[in-house]
């Protein structure tokens, strides 16, 4: 479900780059109007976070770039529209707006071009010859059906395992059932036994494992609706996450989805930070 969209000047734009706006001359012959677009793709961010960050952004902008902000389930796409006849180097100057919004969001940056994280995802493990599987709990096969959205995706994607109950985590993934019974499905160590287990499962290089509680129900007081454990392997390095995730079951489902992916994409980049030890005993 798509969080509410943050739109600070209605821009109408083609999906080009580059390119330019038709207008009639004095003669009645069609005159183009240089056009410049940009993207910066971020994750980490509601809606009302970035609209704090990005106001002094905005503010610097002169009246000829219209910007677009589009928040769903904390991957943010910004966009940049240039259109002015009379600037020069309007390519020029819209490369060091881009430049800026790359140097404030540097940390949670994704992609420069407007691209989904499955694709960004993609693209790496492509260029790397690497390969991804997926062991999939309270996402319910979700981080799959992402991936093969993209086209192409069968070159790095070799399957995923929907270990919604926990026989399969232990039959399937070869999570270990005393840990089942000791910390419970939603738990480091369970996420971590899934990424490693659909890893050897099908030989890939790399993993990425979700466990759990979506809702509307099934929380608890120390595990609320929206805890989800995270894993993710990549050849020997193993992390994992524990998030709180909020909004509806889809919005879950989907934020977990994400920051999956993302936890993948910074692994291989060689640019992810661990968390904090949790301690969810």
């Amino acid at each position: 479900m798509k969080d509410v969209t943050d739109t600070v000047s209605d821009v109408r734009e083609n999906e080009g780059e580059s390119g330019a706006k038709n207008s009639k001359s004095r003669d009645g012959k069609r005159q183009s109007t240089p056009r410049e677009t940009r993207h910066v793709v971020i994750y980490g961010y509601t809606r009302r976070e970035l609209s704090n960050l990005i106001k002094h952004f905005e503010q610097m902008l002169p009246e000829y770039v219209k910007v677009t902000v589009n928040t769903d389930n904390l991957v943010t796409n910004i966009s940049l529209a240039g259109v002015n006849s009379g600037v020069e180097l309007l390519r020029f100057r819209m490369n060091r707006y881009q430049q800026s919004l790359k140097d404030l969001f540097s940390e949670e940056l994704i992609a420069t071009e407007k691209k989904t994280v499955a694709e960004v995802m993609g693209d790496l493990l492509t260029e790397r010859e690497l390969t991804v599987s997926c062991a999939e709990s309270c996402t319910g096969g979700n981080i799959a059906h992402r991936i093969t959205q993209v086209a192409g995706s069968s070159a790095y994607f070799l399957g995923s395992v929907v270990s919604y109950s926990n026989d399969v985590k232990a039959k399937v993934l070869g999570v270990s059932r005393s840990d089942l019974d000791r910390y419970g499905a939603v738990s480091r160590q369970v996420a971590i036994q899934m990424a490693r287990g659909a890893a050897k499962l099908m030989q890939t290089d790399c993993a990425i494992a979700t466990t759990g509680i979506a809702g509307p129900d099934g929380g608890t007081k120390f595990k609320p609706v929206g805890t989800v454990w995270i894993a993710v392997k990549y050849g020997d390095t193993e992390v994992a996450e524990l998030i709180q995730f909020h909004g509806n079951r889809e919005n879950v489902i989907e934020s977990a989805t994400n920051h999956g992916m993302v936890m993948l994409i910074k692994l291989l980049r060689n640019n992810y930070t661990l968390q904090e030890e949790i301690n969810d005993d």
